[in-house]
């Protein structure tokens, strides 16, 4: 069954068009190294929780909103080889261009339990 990465991330409401561009440069290079399907999801409906909530969850403050998104790869083997190899490749080497705080960003891997697409 497939393996994915998810991730929240704060980004300055001035900055979507900026954080497109480099998800869109970025996503080829994923899927060279074995991803199936990355998705970038730009915060719309972010309601306010009475515990905790996306905003909260990466300290966006008022200016910025949230993006969530994941990468699907066939397996953990797969996604380890693959984010080797991406830690390595030049191309993404991105850290000045980037349009968000990445001191904020919350990502982790996960097993899929259920998948009603497959």
């Amino acid at each position: 069954m497939s393996y994915v990465d998810g991730f929240v991330i704060p980004v300055p409401a001035g900055k979507k068009e900026a954080y497109r561009k480099i998800a869109a440069k970025a996503a080829p290079i994923f899927k060279e190294y074995g991803a199936e399907r990355i998705v970038e999801c730009w915060g719309d409906d972010l309601p306010d929780g009475k515990v905790t909530d996306f905003k909260g969850a990466v300290k966006a403050e008022a200016t910025e909103n949230v993006v969530f998104s994941w990468i699907v790869w066939p397996s953990k083997s797969v996604r380890d080889e693959g984010n080797k190899k991406l830690m390595q490749d030049k191309r993404m080497q991105m850290e000045d261009d980037m349009p968000f705080d990445g001191k904020r960003l919350i990502y982790g891997g996960f097993e899929v339990l259920l998948d009603s697409g497959e």
